[in-house]
């Protein structure tokens, strides 16, 4: 168990995995499932959220029913990289709508980018119109998703 970790207790541990699975609990139906009244479980929760144990509540969508069901992961080599390549790249990347996640990774590969289409057609003009016009790219490996196995938003905390 990490450090930070340590610093939780078992009912923090339990809010954590509790909005971890649905984010939009009221503190009445919190506070039942961890066996405490509203207040400390009210207190408890701001305090997870001030300390930066939880960043922000979302809402996950269903990608195939809003037409973005085409999931790529999209490996990316630099032609080559220093400082301000690699800087000029991220901010790039971070202007586009269609990555949903970029790592920046060791190996063959400088990032891995994680994309969301319509279809095979919309990603290829993706590719060629919207990562094509960043020069820095050397190349490009695109791997399809068939089907999902598995995917989880959160992740196993550990019991105290």
């Amino acid at each position: 168990m990490s450090e930070r970790t340590e610093r939780l207790d078992r009912i923090d541990l339990q809010i954590l995995r509790l909005l971890q699975e649905n984010s939009d609990l009221k503190t009445k139906e919190l506070a039942e499932a961890v066996g405490l009244s509203t207040t400390p479980v009210f207190e408890r929760q701001r305090r997870l959220e001030r300390e930066g144990y939880i960043k922000r509540y979302i809402a996950e969508l269903d990608m195939e029913k809003i037409n973005y069901g085409f999931v790529v992961f999209c490996n990316v080599k630099l032609q080559r990289i220093n400082n301000s390549i690699a800087t000029a790249f991220v901010e790039a990347i971070k202007g586009i709508n269609e990555v949903a996640e970029c790592y920046n990774i060791s190996g063959e590969y400088d990032y891995l980018l994680k994309i969301y289409a319509a279809d095979m057609k919309s990603y290829q003009h993706f590719v060629l119109n919207v990562l094509g016009k960043i020069e820095s790219i050397g190349d490009i490996r695109s791997i399809f998703v068939l089907d999902t196995i598995k995917r989880m938003t959160g992740i196993q905390l550990p019991e105290k």
